[in-house]
């Protein structure tokens, strides 16, 4: 573990030295504009206007459409809804029954967390700025973001109010973070859940969004594409998640004791809210209500479909019965996946991504996971790693035109694939690095682990003084 970190460290030094150079040496290229990415544009000036027209430039008005705010305001709510209740759910009820509200309470209590934190300084460090790297401070405490501001979408002359901007970007933040408790459930301390996270936004997440998504971001000037976030929100949690499950350790009994889920209807009700709550995170990342939006709504409901399938013709094959755990996980799998892609590729593409991920995602946490050799407690590198990295990278070939893609009709896609490829070991590397780091500090200041007597008794009562079910 220690020669891995180290090697990551090295890399990722290299890497950061070397777009730190490129950034001094040339200013950033201008690149089409990606979901996220919509800078913010402040109502025209009058000033502006007459100079255009001076020059005899015929500029469309700005416009601000009724209809694209209230869609946005309505996917905002749905990935709320992912979170609370459906990530929530579906973690709670694989968990043993002793441990199901300290899951609860740690998902809600870092979406809270990580929405605060996001409005006094994560918003200006992800959205702020043309840094290659990293945004600036000029928006913190969201300084000039008001009634009247403007966000670009992918339309020229087409704007959403910043403040719906804000607190859809909000959403995307919150439940990345929350997704990597999944890592480390049953045995960690819940001040030490929060904390970590609080570090692992400000110097993971925060740098990837920008580099993927901010004005001249390193990664969206080279061209990758990431629709909503497949590498900001999937890889990048699921590292964080890899390297907590090695850090704290292995359950007590684990490989030993059975540790079933206890309750799977809990975990299909979640599955099944974070599959509705998806439309708002996948459509709702066009910005706008047009048919790029409908593209994107129509590839999640396909490519989960697929995968929900695959898995569980995987598991039939493999066991000889399909599992409504493993049609749950399926959905999960297939959601991950078409996520960097549902705006880029066509219907029948999200249909093979769905099936692919499906199958590598089921091997992601059986095969994989026994290789690797962690208490992934949740399955969230196997899940949401596994799906984040197929779903990048066939993005990159099914974008392509010719097999039903939005890509131009120039699109190459071995180029794509590197491009596609260099964004996936960055926030690999990147994340893995942030997070080792993260949990070494938090170890310093309030230690990682509960105590065994805490373990057995189940955190429910050791932390919070209540139990999920009462007799």
């Amino acid at each position: 573990m220690k020669r891995l970190l180290s090697t990551l460290c090295v890399g990722l030094g290299l890497w950061f030295g070397a777009a730190a150079m490129a950034q001094t040496a040339e200013p950033p290229k201008e690149a089409a504009p990606a979901p996220a990415a919509a800078a913010v544009a402040e109502a025209p000036a009058e000033p502006a206007a007459a100079t255009a027209a001076a020059e005899g430039e015929a500029k469309p008005a700005v416009t601000v459409d009724k209809g694209d705010v209230a869609w946005m305001m309505t996917a905002t709510l749905l990935v709320i809804l992912m979170v609370l209740p459906g990530l929530a759910l579906f973690y709670g009820g694989l968990v043993r029954s002793k441990n199901m509200l300290s899951v609860l309470m740690q998902v809600m209590m870092v979406f809270s967390l990580i929405s605060v934190l996001w409005a006094i300084y994560g918003y200006s460090l992800a959205f702020g700025g043309e840094g290659a790297i990293i945004g600036s401070l000029d928006k913190v405490f969201l300084m000039g973001v008001t009634m009247e501001s403007l966000a670009d979408t992918f339309t020229e002359n087409v704007k959403i109010p910043e403040l719906i901007f804000v607190a859809f970007q909000a959403t995307f933040a919150g439940i990345t973070c929350a997704l990597i408790v999944g890592s480390f459930a049953e045995r960690i301390k819940f001040g030490s859940v929060l904390l970590f996270s609080a570090i692992w936004f400000t110097f993971s997440y925060l740098p990837i969004a920008h580099m993927v998504w901010g004005p001249g971001g390193y990664l969206l000037d080279k061209g990758a594409l990431d629709f909503a976030g497949g590498t900001v929100v999937h890889i990048n949690a699921a590292m964080a998640g890899l390297v907590g499950a090695y850090m704290l350790g292995k359950r007590i009994g684990y490989g030993r004791e059975a540790m079933p889920p206890h309750s799977l209807t809990l975990t299909m009700v979640g599955a099944s809210l974070l599959w509705v709550g998806w439309f708002g995170f996948n459509a709702g990342s066009n910005l706008e209500s047009t048919a790029g939006a409908a593209l994107a709504f129509l590839n999640t409901l396909l490519a989960t479909a697929a995968a929900v399938l695959a898995w569980s013709m995987g598991e039939a094959l493999h066991k000889g019965k399909a599992s409504m755990l493993g049609a749950a996980s399926g959905a999960v799998a297939g959601l991950v996946a078409i996520t960097p892609a549902c705006g880029s590729v066509g219907p029948m593409g999200s249909i093979v991504i769905g099936l692919v991920a499906g199958f590598l995602c089921l091997w992601g946490v059986t095969g994989l996971k026994k290789m690797l050799g962690a208490d992934d407690s949740l399955d969230v590198f196997g899940v949401h790693g596994v799906g984040g990295i197929v779903g990048a990278l066939l993005t990159g070939v099914f974008a392509a035109p010719g097999l039903g893609g939005t890509g131009a009709e120039d699109f190459s896609i071995a180029s794509q694939l590197l491009v596609q490829a260099e964004g996936v070991v960055i926030t690999m590397v990147w994340s893995a690095v942030v997070a080792a780091i993260a949990y070494k500090i938090v170890d310093l200041v309030m230690g990682l682990r509960v105590t065994e007597e805490e373990e057995r008794e189940g955190l429910d009562i050791t932390y919070h003084g209540e139990s999920a079910y009462n007799r």
